[in-house]
């Protein structure tokens, strides 16, 4: 075999390897772009999350203080706004999805399921962690999730979540006297999570590639 075949073969095999590696290399960024897209996001909807609980907190609790005495409303409960916010937002957005997974929680709707309670525990085993992004499969594909440990850090959650005795009775008139007490200050007690979809992205950075 003549030698300027033999380069030529060498040089062909050099440049579909480098090829096959620039594509590889393509791809992978395309998807990582992908997933820190979905990643912002997940941080889009915790921070309107936490605005919510704060507005609750600060503004809608305080004018219903003297009602709750006669009736309570799960309205001034910041974690009732937060999820109720996000079920209107998940008539339009049906993949899209917030929870305040609890353990122990007082509204049967937020307890953890299997898979939110291994999330709270890393939580409760790391109290100063800030957050985990993991991702899962679900039945319309795959999701990245976004969680931030529930920790009692204000004496006042204790008023509902102490004892049976020192909960507010219209509060157990509504939930029952079963759930939601025995919380203690500084406990990780759950996890907010949320869920976004990564289908859509994902096969957007397919489709550029191709």
């Amino acid at each position: 075999m003549r030698l300027i075949v033999k380069f030529n073969i060498v040089f062909l095999a050099i440049f579909l390897a480098g090829l096959a590696i620039a594509a590889y290399v393509s791809l992978d960024l395309l998807r990582q772009n992908a997933r820190e897209e979905v990643l912002q996001h997940a941080r889009i909807m915790m921070e309107s999350a936490l605005a919510t609980r704060g507005y609750t907190s600060k503004q809608v609790r305080p004018l219903l203080e003297t009602q709750i005495k006669y009736q309570f409303l799960p309205q001034s409960v910041p974690a009732y706004a937060a999820n109720e916010q996000f079920s209107d937002l998940r008539k339009k957005f049906t993949d899209y999805d917030y929870k305040e997974a609890t353990l122990n929680p007082t509204n049967p709707r937020n307890r953890a399921t299997d898979w939110e309670t291994d999330v709270v525990n890393q939580f409760r085993q790391a109290p100063d962690r800030p957050e985990i992004i993991g991702e899962r499969d679900t039945p319309t594909g795959r999701a990245l999730y976004m969680a931030r440990p529930l920790q009692i850090k204000d004496a006042a959650c204790l008023y509902c979540h102490s004892t049976v005795d020192t909960a507010p009775k219209t509060m157990i008139e509504l939930y029952g006297p079963a759930n939601g007490f025995g919380w203690k200050l500084n406990e990780v007690v759950g996890a907010q999570i949320v869920s976004v979809p990564m289908t859509l992205p994902i096969k957007r950075a397919n489709d550029t590639f191709k």
